[in-house]
């Protein structure tokens, strides 16, 4: 197999990449795992937007026609938002047409490890969750200053 050729369990070349960095390896698992779990996230349902809005601030829209506030939770996990939603009716109806979906759904976003949620707000059948994300101080930019030979002294 060649070196440009597709590798069906790398197929974003992670493992090629990761070979020139340090630090990263961390990074390089997680990407490699979201990857392979892709085809395992093929549900359509419910819908849904990303949207950015500001500089650092996000949201993610769903729409949920037909839940409530207490049929839909929210659980944040190693980084990964999970949204679960299930309507809890007694309805047994006799429907001559059904075309609004109220089954079961589980919908999961990884989020990096600067973004934070900030809230939820369930708004006429679409839940939009607000997030942020945070530039640490460690990864602003910061001035390195440059020691005279004479002056330096190695501190250990």
């Amino acid at each position: 197999m060649s070196d440009r050729s597709l590798n069906i369990t790398d197929p974003f070349g992670f493992s090629r990449l990761s070979k020139g960095t340090i630090g990263f390896d961390d990074m390089f698992k997680q990407l490699s795992s979201y990857s392979e779990n892709l085809q395992k996230m093929s549900s359509t349902f419910p819908n849904y937007n990303i949207k950015k809005t500001a500089e650092n601030i996000y949201v993610i829209e769903l729409a949920v026609a037909g839940f409530g506030q207490q049929d839909i939770e929210l659980i944040l996990e190693d980084g990964v938002l999970t949204v679960k939603g299930q309507v809890s009716t007694d309805d047994k109806a006799d429907y001559l047409f059904k075309g609004i979906a109220d089954r079961a759904f589980t919908r999961k976003f990884t989020l990096s490890d600067t973004v934070e949620i900030q809230n939820a707000d369930l708004i006429n059948g679409m839940l939009k969750i607000w997030l942020e994300k945070f530039v640490p101080e460690t990864k602003k930019p910061k001035k390195i200053e440059i020691n005279n030979k004479e002056t330096f002294h190695h501190q250990v």
